[in-house]
């Protein structure tokens, strides 16, 4: 799977996905599973790179002690929205605002969709931002489905 980033704004991000052939509905739904989970964690503040005390401790992890405190000091770091998917031949695509989230999110993406490649559906390439000139984009700003209103 090939990944590249165009012109990126977390506020107003596309992710394209081209397949190798046309998806089935299970391999649609494998995909739509994927990014749901991912959004519901960033919804969460999953992903939140200033408090990430267990990935700092290092291996041994035995008898670690948790710091409620400076879990509770860190920033929110949370995604706000995420559209639905479409569907174009090869071509998937949906929409985010990412919010406060930090990058380590698309680092988990990446390589959640590396692995869903190699196990169920083939993506050729993964484009994060910009536009595709094979499909473009409507001017409007998409309704989530997730933004809680």
């Amino acid at each position: 799977m090939q990944v590249q980033f165009r012109e990126y704004n977390q506020f107003d991000l596309w992710i394209w996905l081209e397949f190798s052939t046309v998806p089935s509905y299970s391999e649609k739904q494998y995909l739509e599973e994927v990014f749901d989970s991912w959004f519901f964690l960033g919804k969460l503040g999953g992903f939140n790179a200033e408090n990430l005390q267990v990935q700092d401790t290092g291996l041994e992890l035995s008898d670690m002690d948790y710091d409620e405190n400076a879990a509770d000091e860190s920033l929110m770091a949370l995604m706000h929205n995420m559209g639905e998917f479409e569907y174009l031949g090869r071509w998937a695509r949906c929409w985010f605002d990412l919010g406060t989230s930090d990058a380590i999110a698309l680092d988990i993406l990446i390589n959640a969709l590396k692995q869903l490649s190699k196990e169920y559906v083939t993506i050729e390439r993964l484009f994060i931002g910009g536009e595709n000139e094979e499909w473009p984009i409507e001017q409007r700003h998409q309704a989530s489905v997730y933004d809680g209103n």
